[in-house]
């Protein structure tokens, strides 16, 4: 089961304060079928440990991975990922659909 959007927020602001260094990944845009709807949320922190879901698959790993440049830079980025239907599963797209995950460090 998926935590709820409000336990993914609190535990980004327990992190914090807790002194990890925490970086937020938002769905917040998608094309044709994805497995998350706009404004879903994952949070990472500096140690690659995560809580919430942008899609599953190989662009959850992706977005962790991107989550920890972030974290490392400051700089915030806009990632993009979409496949054809035919190789969708692998990446955890299920349905070939295309989204937009942006990443920023939580401050």
């Amino acid at each position: 089961m998926l935590s709820t959007d409000n336990d993914i927020l609190k535990a980004a602001e327990d992190w914090r304060k807790n002194g990890r260094a925490v970086a937020l990944a938002t769905v917040v845009e998608t094309w044709g079928s994805a497995p998350r709807p706009v404004g879903s949320n994952l949070v990472i922190d500096q140690d690659g440990n995560f809580l919430g879901s942008v899609s599953g698959g190989c662009v959850e790993g992706a977005v962790v991975t991107e989550a920890l440049d972030v974290i490392e830079s400051g700089k915030p980025k806009m990632l993009e990922f979409g496949v054809a239907d035919e190789t969708a599963w692998k990446v955890g797209l299920s349905c070939g659909g295309t989204i937009r995950v942006f990443v920023e460090k939580v401050e």
